[in-house]
This record gives C-alpha cells, sequence and structure tokens, in this order.
C-alpha cells in the first residue's frame, strides 16, 4: 500500500518546526528532504528516520523495526540506516521535531560520493577486413 495523502499531510505537519522539508514520491512511497538531505523514507504509512550508530540505540530500546523495503525477499532486504518512527513520538510534534532535526544532522554528515571523470572507453571490437 503506498502512502496516503492525509498520512503524507500529517507528518509533514507535524514536521513543521523543522523548517521547509520537500517530499518526494518515489517507488511506491516518499521520500523527505531538508534542503538537500535526504533524512526520512515513508512506505505504507509509516515514517522511518535516518539513523547512526549515535542514534540507533534509541530506535532500538524503542522497540521501532529497521526499515525493510523487500519483506519478501530471501537476504531479508533489512536497512539498518532507517527505523521506524514509535507511534508515541509520531503523535508528539515537538518530540517528532527532535527526533527529525537528530536524523537530518545524521542525514547532513554523510558525504554523497564524489564523480571521478572516467576515462573514455576504448572500443575492443574492431572490424578485421577479409580480402
Amino acid at each position: 500500500m503506498p502512502v496516503s495523502a492525509s498520512f503524507l499531510e500529517f507528518v509533514l505537519d507535524q514536521l513543521d518546526a523543522c523548517g521547509p522539508i520537500t517530499a518526494k514520491r518515489m517507488f511506491g512511497g516518499v521520500g523527505l528532504y531538508a534542503g538537500e538531505c535526504f533524512f526520512a523514507v515513508m512506505m505504507d504509512d509509516t515514517i522511518y528516520l535516518k539513523v547512526d550508530d549515535t542514534t540507533r540505540g534509541t530506535y532500538e530500546a524503542a522497540g521501532s523495526r529497521a526499515f525493510n523495503p523487500y519483506p519478501k525477499r530471501p537476504d531479508g532486504g533489512v536497512s539498518t540506516s532507517y527505523f521506524e518512527v514509535p507511534l508515541a513520538v509520531l503523535e508528539d510534534a515537538e518530540e517528532l521535531a527532535r527526533w527529525a532535526k537528530k536524523s537530518i544532522a545524521v542525514s547532513g554528515q554523510v558525504r554523497p560520493k564524489s564523480k571521478k571523470a572516467r576515462p573514455a572507453l576504448r572500443s575492443t571490437n574492431r572490424r578485421i577486413r577479409r580480402r
């Protein structure tokens, strides 16, 4: 089930204290951005925030599940970089803003891989002329 418009609107309202947030639809879900920082993913009317080693324990202690975009995959498809926001946090706008700001900070620390210039590819398929 994709993210409903009403759930997306609710989450964006709850995150108002975080400043401008951009929502982008992607792969049946929604990605949330604060500026250039991709800090949350929404799927099936659930929000998952970006975590790192310093914040993951808070989510685990609250009983949150890791984001699992492919539950039917044999390998599990679980991402330990995003964790479900507990319902009590989601319903408390001030608390959600605190959690989201930490997630935005975590997201801002991740540096994108630099795009190195690739050398031009040489063709190894040479035509051989037959006489």
